[in-house]
This record gives structure tokens, sequence and C-alpha cells, in this order.
């Protein structure tokens, strides 16, 4: 019986040698991944009145197993900066450069964190700076449709610069997106002009209209 008791006691001894000389999960704490968020990436139009872009970083830690917000622990950089510029002040913050367009990378890079290690770990996303105007950009040249209503109907007619609208008749014409189209009410016999609703500007019974992406509406009121 007792020489049983020394073999518990010697192997409870040996366990507990053996925990102490595991490594510290707390200090060797390992960054495995990056996780940049969106991680489909980002697209600016020249019409979205939105001219800045948050990204965030998401890092993956083993030792023990976490997941930290590292936006404004990591280096962010973009592989063309002459076409995205991030926030001197507000880390992953981004913005399109004027007169350029096409797709770059995004990256997040942070050191794995483990004894002094120099292994860098590092996260991807991309980003788009598209003029839907210039066929030479990505998804350049979109068409969007102009659609014009008189009201009430039968009080008068509207014509477009370029003929393509002629309503009532043709409402209804496709543009490229960006194009500035001009418009002309005529009342009616016994009607009055009253007002354009949907111009990006108007004088009088002209009216002028910049085509957006999602394409637009404009109605002539008569009376």
């Amino acid at each position: 019986m007792k020489r049983r008791y020394v073999g518990l006691a010697m192997g409870a001894l040996l366990a507990v040698g053996a925990a102490l000389s595991l490594p510290s999960c707390g200090h060797d704490q390992k960054l495995t991944g990056i996780t940049v968020n969106p991680t489909g990436g980002f697209t600016f139009l020249s019409d979205d009145p939105s001219l800045t872009f948050q990204y965030t970083a998401t890092g993956t830690y083993i030792h023990p197993p976490a997941t930290k917000d590292l936006t404004n622990q990591v280096t962010w950089k973009v592989d063309f900066p002459e076409l995205i510029a991030f926030s001197s002040s507000t880390p992953g913050l981004v913005s399109p450069q004027t007169g350029h367009c096409g797709g770059a990378d995004i990256s997040a890079t942070s050191p794995e964190g483990t004894g002094g290690s120099s292994n860098i770990v590092i996260g991807y996303s991309t980003v788009t700076v598209d003029d839907p105007t210039n066929p030479l950009c990505p998804g350049g040249g979109k068409v969007a449709a102009l659609n014009v209503s008189i009201n009430p109907t039968g009080t008068g007619s509207v014509l477009s610069v370029d003929g393509s609208i002629n309503c009532p008749g043709t409402c209804i014409a496709q543009f490229t997106v960006g194009t500035q189209v001009g418009l002309t009410a005529t009342p009616a016999s016994g009607h009055s002009f009253l007002n354009w609703i949907g111009c990006t500007t108007s004088t009088g019974n002209s009216c002028s209209i910049t085509i957006p992406t999602g394409g637009a509406s404009v109605t002539a009121n008569f009376q």
C-alpha cells in the first residue's frame, strides 16, 4: 500500500512539473489572420454623394483563440495611391483621388506577435473608382432611362433638345449616365406652363437634368 501511495505522489509531481514547463498562452498569443471588411470591396461612383468609405480589420488569434478589432493597430496601404488616399487621422478611411479611375488592392498588415517574431500577417480587400460617364473606366459608358410625364395629361408637350423625347408620344429615352439633357415644355392651347419637378436646374419652361446612374423622372406641370 505504501508503495502505491508513493507512486501516485510521484505522478502528481511530474504532472505539475509538466504544466509549469508549458509556455504561457497569454504571453505567446499569435495572430494567424486578418480579415479586411468589406471583403468584397467597395466602388466609388463619380455621381455618388459619399466621397469616403471606412474599411475595418479583424484579427484572428490562437494561444488562446480570440478575435480582435485591429482597425487602429494595423498598417493600411493601397497599391495605387494615385487612385485612393487614406485619411491621415482616421485609420482605414479612404477617399478617391480626383481624375482617376480603376481598381486597387487595400492591405492591412501586422506582426504575428509571438516572442518577438518578425513574421507579418496580411489581409486584403479591393476598391474601385468608377466614372460611369467615361467609357475608359470600369463600367463606364452606362446608360439609364429618363422618364418624362405631363401633368395633367393633354395640357402640353415636352421636347428634348436632341429630339429623343417628344412627349406625349415618346416619353422615355435612354441616355449615357452623366449626360446633361435639355427639355422644353410647351403648353397646349388654352393652358399655361406651371413648373417642373425633377430637374437639376430649370428656368421658365426650360429644364436641364444630368442623368444619374439609376435614371431619372421629370414632370412638367401645366394648368
